[in-house]
């Protein structure tokens, strides 16, 4: 039996990694998980320059899950190429870097900066609101989607995955549109945004008033959404969202994920991400499975 996966070129030793925003770069978590057993560690997301992020209170507490308005705060690439990549690099693991930007420059001039770096595969946050484009962020639009793919495409020398919103009409859409720019992979579903009012204050509870809802409550949209995309393009799909046991991770499989990604389970349960990679392990024996590729999409 092998747990080994192949996304885009690159091998991982088992299908898991962790969802960019909930591990920072890795040490947090490192008393906590034994990173060498992770297929991939996603950094949080990595801009050309410091973000503060949004003003406080930015997290929330919401049912099945929870809310976050965090706004990317982040230390800046030379921070990160300094500190994080040399300390991720003691580990066995593949490292993919989380890249957000606010105009196709700033995702350029990051993904530039890290063609020269030790890293295996850059994931593209297209969330980030486009600040040329009014605020709309780049992966509302097919077209604005396919542009920034191809942009960072020209200066990516790792395989480049694209990190999809669900906050669209059709995700397939968006999926074929990333394909067409180039995309290497994609990854999925990224949080919805929600809403919280405190009804005794009579006040938002965020100080942004919306954020990002992960968690169990939208993981059966993860999952259908995983199945649509996996009809719709050819290329690898990281599916992500309210993966919190063997059981949710072998859903995204089976629904067309080559590969999952753990989030907010990371809160509450440091150590999830262990016991996912044990738990899949132990269902490809009991089904007498070989491979996980084996497993990808069998739900048709």
């Amino acid at each position: 039996m092998n747990m080994k996966v192949n996304i885009a070129g690159v091998e991982w030793k088992n299908p898991v990694t962790v969802a960019s925003g909930t591990f920072g770069s890795g040490a947090e978590f490192a008393d906590y998980v034994d990173l060498n057993r992770l297929g991939a560690v996603t950094t949080k997301g990595v801009a050309n320059i410091p973000w503060p992020g949004n003003p406080t209170p930015r997290v929330a507490e919401v049912y099945g899950g929870m809310m976050n308005a965090v706004g990317l705060q982040n230390p800046g690439m030379d921070l990160f190429c300094q500190r994080d990549i040399p300390f991720l690099k003691e580990y066995d693991t593949r490292i993919i870097v989380n890249v957000c930007g606010k105009s196709t420059e700033d995702y350029c001039e990051v993904v530039e900066r890290l063609a020269d770096e030790d890293v295996d595969m850059l994931e593209i946050n297209i969330s980030c609101p486009n600040v040329k484009e009014g605020g709309i962020a780049f992966g509302q639009n097919p077209k604005a989607a396919e542009e920034i793919t191809k942009a960072v495409k020209k200066y990516a020398k790792q395989p480049v995955i694209m990190k999809l919103s669900p906050n669209v009409t059709d995700i397939s859409e968006m999926a074929k549109a990333v394909e067409a720019g180039g995309a290497d992979a994609v990854s999925l579903i990224n949080t919805l945004t929600g809403m919280k009012i405190d009804v005794n204050r009579r006040q938002f509870v965020l100080a942004n008033k919306t954020g990002g809802v992960s968690g169990p409550a939208i993981h059966p949209i993860a999952v259908r959404m995983v199945y649509q995309v996996a009809h719709a393009v050819k290329v690898p799909i990281i599916g992500m969202g309210g993966v919190a046991s063997a059981e949710d991770a072998i859903e995204m499989i089976l629904a067309g994920a080559s590969a999952v990604s753990v989030g907010t389970a990371n809160f509450h349960n440091p150590a999830v991400t262990m016991e996912i990679v044990d738990g899949i392990e132990a269902y490809m024996k009991k089904y007498g499975f070989e491979t996980v590729a084996d497993m990808v999409g069998l739900v048709d």
